[in-house]
């Protein structure tokens, strides 16, 4: 951590808005503060949240002491010159100049980076990544994102929007993505894609624990009831999470093919799934690899910051120049 003086963090979620302090030679955050986002109220409403939320986590060191903001936004931006593109999950935030409008009302330097970008600078600094500089954070929840870090340093691109992971294409004969592309990692791999898949095949009559985790409501089945079905020996749930699985592998190979990477972070929900996931990853790597050059040194792990990866990035974000 570069800065003498306190940052804050803050993780902008289209439910939540997270914002914590960290202080010189601390491991840990501190005043931590969590605010509905009231996104349906608009972006002047939103923007209000965020302002409270950093005020509030600056309380007991007051603005004046605060060396710089950084905040994690769910949706493509511009770091380099501060501006949010759009926010998916809260509406009317298109092109917005974050940066300066809260340098403006704050005064206190800001940055910004798309949060799933940020946790890979999180895991990187703070995290299962410390000391390594060639490395891929993965989360694979309600869809998938990620970040590369190559050389100690974050991929960005020219204009901030590299590393949609959960876009690589891994099945261009598979469904539609949510982004309207078909066939990507998300639509086979995620959370999601896990609970709609499960469905499908337990409408299919085929034999399952999860027909009967739900009360026969199949609607209601999610990637974590597939998750508790397999750890109980559920053949079918135990199915669909080998071929997310296998899916990731897919995507891994074209990951450690671009970035030749020392360490693959799998963080998310579906991480949680343990073996069940992680055996059919290896598996797929290591059969798919060009060459086993790229195998040598090469860990797949889980993530260590969990929850708190979106705060820890942006605390990250606002640490180091």
């Amino acid at each position: 951590m570069s800065s003498q003086r306190s940052v804050i963090g803050v993780d902008l979620g289209g439910t939540q808005i997270r914002a914590a302090r960290l202080d010189p030679g601390d491991s840990a955050l501190r005043d931590r503060i969590g605010l509905l986002t009231l996104a349906d109220e608009g972006p002047d409403c939103v923007f209000e949240r965020i302002v409270s939320a950093v005020e509030q986590a600056a309380a007991a060191e007051g603005l004046k002491k605060i060396e710089t903001i950084g905040i994690g936004v769910p949706g493509p931006c511009d770091p380099k010159a501060g501006i949010v593109y759009e926010m998916p999950n809260i509406p009317g935030w298109n092109d917005v100049p974050l940066q300066l409008m809260l340098e403006e009302r704050l005064r206190v330097p800001v940055r910004i980076g798309n949060d799933a970008n940020l946790a890979a600078l999180g895991e990187h600094a703070f995290g299962a990544g410390q000391g390594i500089d060639d490395l891929i954070y993965i989360t694979v929840s309600t869809g998938i994102g990620g970040g590369v870090m190559t050389g100690g340093r974050l991929l960005l691109g020219v204009n901030g929007l590299a590393a949609e992971i959960g876009h690589i294409v891994v099945d261009p004969n598979g469904p539609v993505c949510n982004c309207g592309g078909v066939g990507h990692i998300e639509a086979l791999a995620s959370g999601t894609a896990i609970a709609r898949i499960a469905r499908s095949r337990v409408a299919a009559e085929q034999p399952t624990l999860l027909r009967a985790m739900v009360d026969g409501e199949l609607d209601r089945i999610t990637a974590r009831h597939v998750n508790e079905a397999a750890q109980r020996g559920d053949p079918l749930s135990r199915a669909v999470l080998r071929e997310a699985g296998h899916y990731l592998g897919l995507a891994f190979i074209t990951f450690i093919h671009i970035f030749n990477p020392a360490l693959i972070l799998l963080g998310g929900g579906v991480a949680n799934c343990g073996e069940y996931i992680m055996e059919p990853i290896w598996q797929t790597v290591t059969e798919g690899v060009m060459n086993p050059a790229y195998l040598r040194g090469l860990r797949i792990e889980r993530a260590a910051l969990a929850g708190d990866v979106g705060l820890w990035g942006a605390v990250a974000l606002a640490s180091h120049t």
